[in-house]
Parts: structure tokens; sequence; C-alpha cells
């Protein structure tokens, strides 16, 4: 059966692992992303991941069987450099993504080194704790064009039928300078209502996202673009289905609005 996309909003550094207040801010995003396996039409055979932290001079596919951790944060507690998600690679899944984007005429390159970094494991921890899924990570390519990654998406669509299960990884404010001190939360707000009224429907979704920096407040909500990128591949990979807001809340860290969403 084919499977749903997801863009997801993955919260801060290594938030599953952390206690107290840290940990309690994630409380409605990790109820939302306990909840999305049950939500699928059945369980997939494997994950293909593609998060915001990784970006490449081509679409690059993590290879190895067995891909380590990349720690990509900072001034969090020591134990959360230790942890670890083992869920296994899949080489021949980075293959057949290697053979679809190239077909496409984007291109591509392979890793065999790269491990999952935080917009990938903080994500899955919630979904599969178990991590017995196999997953594969996709990166961004530099430049970050919206065109590009929404064509992306349109070239990985097949995968949905084949069991694969296309997670965006990203957030949908992402604006550390204005997150913390309050200043946030306007343009938060006025972004998120556009992305809530430009993503459902199918028709000119691609045109909308292509245009992306004339929305409301979003070079605000998005100084730099690398966040929101995911977005565009789980809807170029759904580009006819359309699409639901699968979290949101007003109150996140304080009081930034952050969303989720699911296609098909």
């Amino acid at each position: 059966m084919k499977q749903p996309t997801f863009f997801l909003s993955h919260g801060g550094g290594p938030w599953p692992w952390m206690d107290g207040d840290f940990r309690q801010a994630h409380a409605r995003l990790e109820a939302s992303l306990q909840a999305v396996p049950a939500s699928l039409p059945e369980a997939p055979r494997a994950i293909l991941m593609i998060s915001a932290h990784w970006e490449a001079p081509a679409f690059t596919v993590q290879t190895s069987p067995r891909p380590g951790m990349l720690y990509d944060y900072g001034g969090f507690p020591p134990h959360t450099y230790e942890v670890v998600y083992p869920a296994p690679g899949d080489p021949a899944l980075a293959e057949r993504v290697v053979a679809l984007i190239e077909a496409a005429g984007l291109p591509a390159a392979r890793d065999s080194q790269r491990g999952f970094d935080h917009g990938a494991f903080c994500t899955l921890v919630p979904m599969y704790p178990d991590a017995n899924i196999p997953v594969v990570q996709l990166s961004l390519r530099q430049g970050l064009d919206p065109a590009e990654h929404l064509a992306l998406g349109r070239a990985l669509a097949p995968l949905r039928d084949e069991g694969v299960l296309i997670l965006g990884s990203g957030f949908s404010f992402h604006n550390l300078g204005l997150m913390f001190n309050g200043r946030g939360q306007a343009p938060s707000v006025a972004f998120d209502a556009w992305l809530q009224g430009a993503l459902p429907a199918p028709e000119g979704r691609a045109e909308r996202l292509s245009a992306w920096a004339q929305a409301p407040a979003a070079r605000q909500a998005h100084a730099r673009e690398e966040h929101l990128l995911p977005l565009m591949v789980a809807a170029g990979a759904a580009e006819g289905d359309a699409a639901s807001c699968s979290y949101h809340e007003a109150n996140y860290l304080g009081g930034i609005t952050a969303s989720s969403f699911r296609f098909g």
C-alpha cells in the first residue's frame, strides 16, 4: 500500500534523552511522533530520511549497512554525546535512491561514512524506539533551491509504492536569534498561518512553495531555509495528494508556533 510522506518539526538537540523542563517542552511533539506508526497503512519496510542537518554538493545518500551517530549539537549534558540509535541501514535502498535521482537528471552521490544526525534520530526515537526499521539518510543539496528539492521529491515518489516511508525532518520555524527571547512569537504565527493555507490543497502547491520567501514573515521564520527544504521533498513526493497538519502547538519553548504535516 502507498505510504504517505511527512514533514516533521524535529525539536531541539537531543531532547528525547533529556529530563525536566526541556523534555516537557517537547511533550506535544513527542506525542505526535509516537502516533505516526499507527497512522500508516502498513509498517514501512524502510525509512528514507531527509534531514535539515546535512547539505552536500550533490544529493548524497548514506550507504552504510550500520550507520553510526553524528552528535551535531552543543552545550547539552555529557550523556547525550553517547546515545545510540542502532537502526540498520539499507544499502539496496540507497542504490535505488541514487538511481531515481540520476534518472530525474539530478546530481547524486554516495557516502559510506555518514552517521545519523539529530534531525534523523530525534524524530525516529519516539516513532520507532526499537530501531527495527532500516533507515537511509539523504542530504539536501547546497544552494537550497526550493524547486530543485521539489523535483527531488518527485523523483523519489515511486518509493511510496515500495514500502518506503519518506520523512522530511526540519522545523516550521527556525530562527534561533528570535526563538528564545519572545521576538519569534509573531513571525512564527504569521508564517505558520501561511503554511496552514498553502499546503492542504495539491493544486498550485508547488508554485506556492517555490515562492515561499514571499510569504508573511518568511525570512524572519527562516533566515536560512535549510530547515524548510525537507518540506519541499515531502511535498514533491506527494504532489497530487492533499496534506493535513499532524502536529501543531502555539507555545513551543515558551511561545513559538510550530507544526508538522502529512501528505497523502
